[in-house]
């Protein structure tokens, strides 16, 4: 039986879309504002360029795409209700207040609100209130909508007497959800490769986070499926609401873990009406300043964990100090009747003064060059002026050797190669910082030109350590700090915990003031550098005037407790010292576990995929195997005609997204994803082939929304051959079944 007030409530959601469309067309008629001609004036031009970019960013805040304008109401006593009759109970009257909720403010004809912007004060309340503190509310109303269709609602009061017998009272939440039946309905719907906001069913622990202070780093900690990545993009959108000045002028960074997770998440921000964040990898940042430098190599683990080390800063540094040197024998030059002279003491003088004076090397070379033309003109009896004596030698082939061996003009990309290249720069740049074996596994040929010269991910934070250091070779532009580096007035870090010490260094050197939001979880740290606490990332990033704070999600709403069930067996025995999140969901799918024929292993997973995509009756499936197995299962999937996509760490002009029906990806790629189902492949190859191999594993385990299956030939890793051995005496914690290469050859 349907709602008694749905109908005026689907009047009241289709006067919010009408007066939203009033507003596109206001918008779009600004346009008709300023006609250039052909023999317009450059400030009409001016002035028409402005009007259009305002229009477009106007236009681009009004678009929903397929995410509803209104999703809930809130009712609460006026204040002048409040005020006449504090001793009396409220009741819900045409007195009372009445807010609707949405991902956009609404106003009509008088500019009185229809309907309020999720992120404004007086919906906090909407989020936050519960039984036991209602913050004012008598009642919560959620909208369940189809795009402009209310096809359900569901209330939660908080004050019985406020309503009489037309109550139709939910309480504030089960175990503490707000409209929980709102929240499972779209736990349950299927998932299209990429994230969705979930704005109508933020719960009270996220939208504090979502709402915590600008100033400051807030770490937010969280286990899988608790919503970090939702809270991390929903606070982007509620900073630049609350804080539109001055984040507007000095910019917001989201980064990523690498580009598979920017693609998947990519329309969050714009369905919030947010289309001016910065969503970047490390790689991109750099790019900004040398968008000719190409990352596409990958690196052996212990190489990416020497380079990720926070001695390499001082490395580099050491590498620098080796390009600033005295030359090897006094410079002679013939002029008139004499000569001019540079002793090499005098030019171990000039390096070391240069040396005091400046903070960034490729700033010293003016100052270089203008000492060695006054002491060369000091050796000269007629004492030359040292501007003409520039203007004759400055091409002149010994001068430019002496600069190139004194203080050569460098980009970080001409400093890391011919580092790289060198083992006598390498073991210089080491002495009494890395042992022999690690800077031996950094050396690199030269190659044929700096043009085809290939980096690595774990390359980038070095490039940029290297360009803090050299400074740029042009002026710095607005918003960029004195090493030339854009600076952002809030940054947002998803998956930090997998971030080496010279990723975090890159990162800080970002903020302008210190303001950042970092997200992640300690349990599902799987890079060489995996942190213990969150106390060695901060040591890291940006001390600020405010303390940093940390905030828990405790949650999982993602996983239903049979898959979360085994996923925490894997938690167990690699963290310990972690307390595992609680499932919302109770009831779901036991755990799948299909033992193969190792020469048969691709093509069990091919079948155990067509079961798995039939069982969950549409959705999406992520296939997670070692980076071994990729080749021989796409294969497979190929023979056996299965529609999938394989992911891939994407350029910036390639796709790089989720396959709407099965992807297939190492597990690397896989942190911050969700699917509707998942299939492990080979979990002990996976422990072996990762270095935080058990970690990894917990990644793998927890993408699911319904259903996980384990595919394996080699013995399982313990957890979870507890977790299948439970099959044995609890039919509902897990099956197990064993196929073998004839039944899917």
């Amino acid at each position: 039986m349907s709602h008694p007030e749905i109908s005026a409530e689907q009047a009241q959601i289709d006067r919010a879309y009408e007066l939203l469309e009033s507003s596109r067309q206001r918008a779009t008629r600004l346009r008709d504002m300023v006609e250039v001609g052909r023999g317009g004036t450059t400030q009409a031009r001016f002035e028409r360029d402005v009007i259009e970019e305002a229009v477009v960013g106007r236009l681009s805040q009004l678009e929903l795409g397929s995410s509803s304008l209104v999703f809930g109401r809130i009712d609460r006593p006026s204040k002048a209700t409040a005020a006449n009759e504090p001793a009396q109970q409220p009741t819900l009257t045409a007195s009372n207040e009445t807010f609707y909720i949405g991902r956009l403010a609404v106003a009509d004809e008088r500019r009185e609100p229809v309907v309020v912007d999720w992120r404004a004060p007086v919906a906090e309340p909407f989020f936050r209130a519960t039984g036991g503190d209602p913050l004012g509310l008598l009642r919560r109303r959620h909208f369940v909508c189809r795009g402009r269709e209310l096809a359900d609602l569901e209330d939660e009061v908080f004050d019985l007497d406020a309503f009489g017998d037309t109550a139709s009272p939910q309480g504030s939440g089960h175990n503490g959800l707000t409209a929980h039946g709102a929240l499972y309905a779209a736990l349950e719907e299927h998932r299209d490769g990429q994230l969705k906001q979930v704005v109508a069913t933020i719960q009270a622990e996220q939208d504090e986070i979502i709402r915590s202070p600008r100033k400051g780093i807030l770490v937010c900690q969280g286990g899988p499926g608790t919503g970090k990545t939702i809270v991390a993009l929903h606070r982007a959108a509620y900073l630049l609401y609350t804080y539109r000045f001055p984040l507007a002028g000095q910019g917001l960074l989201v980064v990523g873990p690498n580009r598979l997770f920017l693609r998947y998440v990519e329309r969050v921000l714009p369905s919030l009406g947010e289309v001016g964040v910065h969503l970047f990898v490390l790689a991109d940042l750099f790019n900004e300043l040398f968008p000719e430098v190409r990352v596409r190599l990958g690196d052996a683990p212990e190489v990416a964990r020497t380079k990720g080390d926070a001695r390499m800063s001082q490395f580099i540094a050491n590498a620098l100090k080796d390009r600033q040197r005295k030359l090897r024998r006094g410079l002679r030059l013939d002029f008139g009747l004499g000569y001019l002279t540079l002793r090499v003491d005098e030019s171990r003088a000039i390096v070391s003064e240069a040396r005091r004076r400046f903070r960034h090397h490729n700033a010293g070379r003016a100052y270089v060059e203008q000492e060695v033309y006054a002491a060369m003109s000091a050796s000269h009896r007629r004492r030359p002026d040292p501007a003409k004596l520039r203007e004759r030698f400055s091409r002149h082939p010994d001068v430019m050797a002496a600069f190139e061996r004194m203080w050569p003009l460098l980009t970080p990309a001409q400093l890391l190669r011919d580092l790289y290249s060198s083992r006598a720069l390498l073991r210089s740049a080491a002495s009494g910082l890395l042992p022999e074996a690690q800077w031996e596994s950094l050396y690199r040929p030269r190659g044929d030109s700096e043009a085809s010269y290939q980096w690595s991910d774990a390359d980038v934070p070095l490039l940029d350590e290297a360009y803090a250091q050299l400074g740029p070779q042009t002026r710095s532009k607005r918003r960029r700090n004195d090493s030339g580096i854009r600076t952002y007035g809030h940054i947002v870090v998803d998956e930090c915990q997998d971030q080496p010490p010279m990723a975090l260094r890159m990162i800080a050197r970002r903020s302008l003031n210190g303001s950042m939001t970092v997200v992640g979880d300690i349990a599902q740290a799987t890079s060489a550098h995996a942190p213990t606490d969150w106390h060695e990332v901060l040591a890291h990033l940006p001390a600020a005037s405010v303390a940093p704070r940390l905030a828990e999600l405790t949650l999982s709403y993602r996983i239903p407790q049979p898959s979360l069930d085994l996923a925490n067996r894997v938690l167990a025995a690699t963290a310990p010292q972690l307390a595992p999140p609680a499932a919302v969901r109770i009831a779901g799918a036991p755990p799948r576990f299909v033992a193969a024929d190792a020469e048969a292993i691709a093509s069990a997973v091919s079948q155990v995929v067509k079961e798995e995509t039939e069982a969950l009756g549409g959705g999406n499936l992520l296939v997670v195997s070692p980076s071994g197995l990729i080749d021989e299962i796409t294969s497979a999937f190929t023979e056996a005609g299965l529609d999938f996509g394989r992911a891939t760490a994407a350029s910036r002009n390639t796709t790089g997204a989720l396959h709407p029906r099965v992807t297939l990806a190492p597990v690397r790629l896989c942190k911050g994803l969700e699917t509707d189902g998942v299939v492990v492949v080979e979990p002990n190859a996976m422990v072996a082939e990762e270095p935080q191999g058990l970690r990894a594993l917990y990644v793998a385990l927890t993408r699911a929304t319904k259903r996980v299956a384990v595919v394996w030939s080699q013995p399982l890793p313990e957890p979870l051959h507890a977790g299948a051995a439970a099959c044995n005496t609890d039919a509902t914690a897990a099956t197990t079944e064993r196929v073998s290469g004839d039944s899917h050859g």
